[in-house]
């Protein structure tokens, strides 16, 4: 993506749409507004998959004695490079002379715009408003925000039905997508825990824990004790998101 990006900013109940070459953050780089409360994704890190749009809802205070305009908050990192595709801030909402309470969605299109899988991890978060006299004010807010590569699982548990007491054998496997061919492609390595959810129950249990090998594949074996639905489930790590399979019910006879 580089320093190119769009903003769709909306005013007044109609989006405009803007092009601007990123800057860096440089804690209140001209000064005149100073932004606080401000949340991206409720937390959350944000999860991209390789071809559904994704929207990350944010919010933040600004506080100015200026006239601003196209107020938003960003993610940023390596001296400047943002990571969003579109952006639409809605109205000020006054809370005070000067004060206003702003929320904004931040979108992610992988299908329409080229991404990198050296894009996953960690950002920062900043925060920008520009002024009609041609200034403007740009903060980091000290914030990291971990953007992710979705993650799949798939589940098979054999033979169903069994006999009580014999092996059921549980395999699967671990994708991830690849921003960069637009497909999900073997995660090889990866601890996943193997889940169990008793017939009547409504809750799963790990079982164990399992590697997958170099091509993403699972492989283990169970003792049959009871029917039951078996899962996998994966925890993620900073540059790609949780996942856990649908459920593979066995019939215990």
């Amino acid at each position: 993506m580089g320093n190119q990006v769009w903003r769709a900013v909306v005013a007044g109940g109609a989006a405009a749409v803007f092009t601007a070459v990123a800057a860096p953050p440089a804690g209140a780089a001209e000064g005149g507004a100073s932004f606080s409360r401000v949340q991206v994704n409720g937390g959350k890190p944000i999860v991209i998959g390789t071809t559904n749009e994704v929207m990350a809802p944010a919010s933040f205070r600004m506080t100015t004695t200026k006239q601003g305009r196209w107020p938003a908050v960003f993610l940023y990192r390596n001296g400047g490079d943002r990571l969003w595709h579109a952006i639409e801030t809605d109205d000020c909402v006054k809370v005070g002379p000067g004060v206003c309470d702003i929320t904004e969605r931040m979108y992610f299109q992988p299908r329409e715009y080229d991404m990198r899988n050296s894009e996953a991890g960690a950002w920062k978060v900043g925060a920008e408003v520009y002024f009609k006299d041609g200034s403007g004010d740009s903060d980091d807010k000290g914030m990291t925000v971990y953007v992710q590569r979705n993650s799949r699982l798939t589940v098979n548990a054999s033979p169903e039905p069994v006999v009580k007491g014999r092996t059921i054998t549980v395999t699967g496997k671990v994708t991830r997508a690849d921003w960069e061919t637009r497909k999900y492609a073997s995660y090889g390595g990866r601890h996943v825990s193997l889940q169990f959810k008793p017939a009547g129950s409504a809750s799963y249990s790990t079982v164990k824990k399992v590697y997958a090998n170099g091509s993403g594949n699972l492989k283990t074996t169970v003792k049959a004790s009871r029917t039951g639905t078996w899962r996998w489930v994966y925890y993620g790590n900073t540059t790609t998101g949780a996942s856990t399979s649908s459920g593979d019910n066995v019939v215990v006879k």
